[in-house]
C-alpha cells in the first residue's frame, strides 16, 4: 500500500504559512510592501488588539481585476517575475507569491480591490485557503486588505504571541523599517482607533526625525558616497546619540531592509575611537546596487542575502561612513573666534603702521620663523631654564632622589654612599607593618575603584561594589513592588523625557511598575514626557538617561528566560542605578553598601545569580598561598 500522499493545499498553505507569518508583525510586512509595489503614495494601516483582531491596509495603489484578485491568494501566484532569470533582477518588494496564501490560511480575509479604469471593484471573503464569498462592490481605486482573527485555526501558535505592547512594538518596528525605505509616500498607523504615527511624504531626514524621535534634527551626519560599483545614501548618527543596546540601525539594499552582522561590523568599525565599546551607533543607510550582485532568495522573510562580492562591499561602506564622520568634523575641533577681550586689544583695533612693522620684523621671534631651517629653533634668553625639563615627568620620589643624586656628583662628594629612600628589605617590612596597621585600623579599603576590602572574622572579603549595589537595589525594588510601598521624592525642576512613539508606548506599559517603585511621570504631549519624582534612595540628576537606558535594556531582555514584566523592571532599574565599577567611595559609603549587602536575603549573588558579589578570603586559604599551612 502506498503512503506517500500529496497534501491538501490548506494543509500545505499553514505549513508554509509557518515560516512567513509568524507574528502579527510579520503579515503587516507583506502587506505593506504588497501596497508599495502596487504603487501607492498613501498607505493606512488599521490594527486591533496589537493584530490579533484585525490588520488592515488600505492604499491607492492601481488595484486588481476580479481574476488577479481571486489568484493572488493562490501559492506561488505572483506579478513580480516570470522567467527564472527574473530572480536576478527583482527591484520590487515581494516575489515568492507566498505571503497572502499563507495569511489566508491562518486568518480570515476580507480583500476590496478596484482598477482606475474598472466601475466596479471586487469583494472577496477568504477562509482556510478556500475564497468563500466573492462579489462584485464600490470602491474607491486601490486595495484594502482585512486580515482578522490571526491564528484563529492555529491555537498553539495564537497561545506564544506576546503581551499587546510586546506585539505592537514589532508592528511599530515592521512599520518603520517599510516607510523609512520610501519617505515619498505617505504613511499613517492607527492602533484601536488612536493614531499612533502619521508620516507625510517627505525628505529621508524628515522621515528619520519623525520615525527615530525629534531630538535627531541636530544629531544627524548625511552620508553619500557614488561609485560606478554601489551608491551609499542615508544618515549616521553623531557619537552622542549612540546607545548601549542595538537600537536605530537599518540597512536598505536596493530599498529593502536587511539584517547584516557582517556590515554592522563595518558601520560599528568606522565609529571606533568615537564611541565607548559597549555603545552602537545609530544609522539609516542605503546600498543601491546592481541586482544581478544581490541574492535575495536566501530566506522568505527575505531579510537575509548573500553578495556577489561581501568584502568591497564592506570596503565601501566603512569608507562611506568615516569619510562623512571626517566631513561632518564630528572629532573634536579647536575653536579659532576671538572673544569680546581679545578684539578690545590694540593689536586687533589699531593700524599695522609701517614703525610696527620694522619692530616686529627686527625682533628675534620674527627672524627665527622667516629664516631658512629655522623654523623649529627659539632662541632663549636664559638656556638653563630647560635644563632639567626631563624630571618634570618623573613621580615626586623619583624626582627627589634624582636631585640628590646631581648634588652628590657636582659637589664630588667623599662618601661612596648616598643618604636616598631607603628601599631595602627592613624598610619593605616597615611598609608592609604600617599596611597591615592601616588595614586593622580602618574598616574598609577600595582596590582599583572597583572592589571593597572589608575585614572579617577569620581574614577578609573582596565586595565587587556595582555587582553588591545590584543586588541591596534589587531586593529593594522588589520590596516596593511586592508591598506598593515605593517612596517618592520630588526633584526641583521636572526633567523632560523625549522618546520615540515605539518607547512612548513600552513606558506607558511600564508606568503601574514603576510608579510603584517611586517614580512619577506625567504625559506632557505625544512624545514628551516629565519626571517629577524618583525612588526616595536613588540619587537626582540622571533621571532621562536611566529611563532612557531601562526601556533599551527592557526591549533586548533575554527571551530565552522567562521573567514577568516586574522582575524584568526590577532587574533593569537595579541594574541602571547600581553604583559603577570606577566610583571613588567614601570610607562610610562601603561600610554602609556592606552592611547592607549583608541585610540582603540572597547577599553573595548578583540579581542575575551569574556573578557572586564578594569572595571571602579566610586565614587558611591565605597561610595556603604562602605554604604556611
Amino acid at each position: 500500500m502506498d503512503i506517500i500522499q500529496l497534501l491538501p493545499d490548506n494543509i500545505a498553505n499553514q505549513i508554509a504559512a509557518g515560516e512567513v507569518i509568524q507574528r502579527p508583525a510579520s503579515a503587516v510586512k507583506e502587506l505593506l510592501e504588497n501596497a508599495v509595489d502596487a504603487g501607492a503614495t498613501d498607505i493606512k494601516l488599521i490594527i486591533n488588539d496589537a493584530g490579533k483582531a484585525l490588520i488592515q491596509v488600505i492604499d491607492n495603489g492601481k488595484g486588481m481585476s476580479e481574476t488577479d484578485a481571486r489568484m493572488s491568494f493562490e501559492r506561488h501566484a505572483t506579478s513580480k517575475i516570470q522567467r527564472i532569470d527574473d530572480l536576478f533582477h527583482i527591484k520590487t518588494m515581494g516575489f515568492r507569491g507566498e505571503a497572502l496564501a499563507s495569511i489566508a490560511a491562518v486568518a480570515q480575509v476580507e480583500l476590496k480591490t478596484r482598477r482606475e479604469d474598472d466601475e466596479l471593484g471586487v469583494y472577496l471573503e477568504v477562509e482556510n485557503s478556500a475564497v468563500v464569498k466573492q462579489e462584485p462592490c464600490a470602491a474607491p481605486k486601490g486595495t484594502s486588505i482585512s486580515m482578522k482573527n490571526l491564528f484563529f485555526n492555529v491555537p498553539a501558535r495564537r497561545n506564544f504571541l506576546k503581551s499587546n505592547v510586546a506585539e505592537l512594538r514589532h508592528i511599530i518596528e515592521e512599520f518603520i523599517r517599510v516607510s523609512m525605505a520610501f519617505p515619498a509616500t505617505h504613511f499613517s498607523l492607527t492602533s484601536n482607533g488612536q493614531k499612533v504615527l502619521h508620516l507625510e511624504g517627505g525628505s529621508l531626514k524628515q522621515r528619520v526625525i519623525q520615525s527615530l524621535g525629534n531630538n535627531l534634527q541636530s544629531q544627524l551626519v548625511a552620508v553619500k558616497d557614488e561609485t560606478d560599483y554601489i551608491n551609499i545614501s542615508g544618515f549616521i548618527g553623531k557619537p552622542d546619540v549612540s546607545k548601549k543596546t542595538r537600537g536605530d540601525q537599518y540597512i536598505f539594499v536596493n530599498s529593502r531592509f536587511i539584517k547584516s552582522a557582517y556590515l554592522n561590523h563595518a558601520i560599528t568599525g568606522a565609529f571606533s575611537e568615537l564611541i565607548p565599546k559597549e555603545n552602537f551607533p545609530l544609522y539609516v543607510l542605503f546600498i543601491d546596487i546592481d541586482p544581478a550582485q544581490v541574492d535575495i532568495n536566501v530566506h522568505p522573510t527575505k531579510q537575509e542575502i548573500k553578495f556577489e562580492d561581501e568584502k568591497i562591499i564592506y570596503a565601501f561602506v566603512k569608507a562611506a561612513v568615516k569619510h562623512a564622520l571626517a566631513q561632518a568634523s564630528v572629532m573634536p575641533s579647536l575653536d579659532f573666534s576671538l572673544n569680546s577681550e581679545i578684539q578690545q586689544l590694540d593689536a586687533i583695533n589699531k593700524p599695522f603702521d609701517e614703525d610696527n612693522k620694522n619692530a616686529a620684523t627686527s625682533s628675534n621671534l620674527y627672524k627665527t620663523f622667516t629664516q631658512k631651517n629655522q623654523a623649529h629653533f627659539i632662541e632663549s634668553d636664559n638656556k638653563g631654564e630647560l635644563k632639567h625639563w626631563q624630571s618634570f615627568y618623573q613621580p615626586s620620589e623619583v624626582r627627589d632622589t634624582t636631585n640628590k643624586i646631581d648634588a652628590f656628583l657636582q659637589n664630588d662628594h667623599e662618601e661612596k654612599s648616598l643618604s636616598l629612600p631607603q628601599y631595602n628589605i627592613l624598610n619593605l617590612e616597615k611598609e608592609v607593618t604600617a599596611i597591615n596597621k592601616i588595614i586593622t585600623s580602618a574598616p574598609f579599603l577600595q582596590l582599583l575603584r572597583t572592589y571593597i576590602i572589608a575585614p572579617s572574622v577569620n581574614g577578609f572579603i573582596l565586595v565587587h561594589q556595582q555587582l553588591a549595589h545590584e543586588r541591596v537595589l534589587y531586593e529593594k525594588f522588589a520590596s516596593f513592588i511586592h508591598k506598593k510601598s515605593g517612596i517618592s521624592q520630588q526633584v526641583l525642576i521636572p526633567t523632560e523625557l523625549r522618546l520615540s512613539i515605539a518607547d512612548s508606548i513600552l513606558l506607558e506599559d511600564l508606568l503601574p511598575e514603576l510608579q510603584i517603585i517611586g517614580y512619577q511621570i506625567e504625559k506632557a504631549s505625544e512624545d514628551i514626557y516629565l519626571i517629577t519624582a524618583v525612588p526616595a534612595d536613588v540619587a537626582n540628576g540622571n533621571e532621562t538617561k536611566a529611563i532612557e537606558l531601562l526601556l533599551e535594556q527592557f526591549k533586548h531582555f533575554n527571551s530565552d528566560v522567562k521573567f514577568s514584566k516586574r522582575e524584568k523592571v526590577v532587574r533593569c532599574l537595579s541594574r541602571q542605578h547600581a553604583i559603577k565599577a570606577g566610583k571613588i567611595l567614601s570610607s562610610d559609603e562601603m561600610k554602609q553598601l556592606v552592611e547592607d549587602l549583608f541585610k540582603c536575603q540572597i547577599p553573595n549573588f548578583s540579581p542575575s545569580g551569574g556573578s557572586p558579589t564578594y569572595i571571602d578570603f579566610k586565614e587558611e586559604y591565605l597561610d595556603g598561598l604562602f605554604g604556611r599551612k
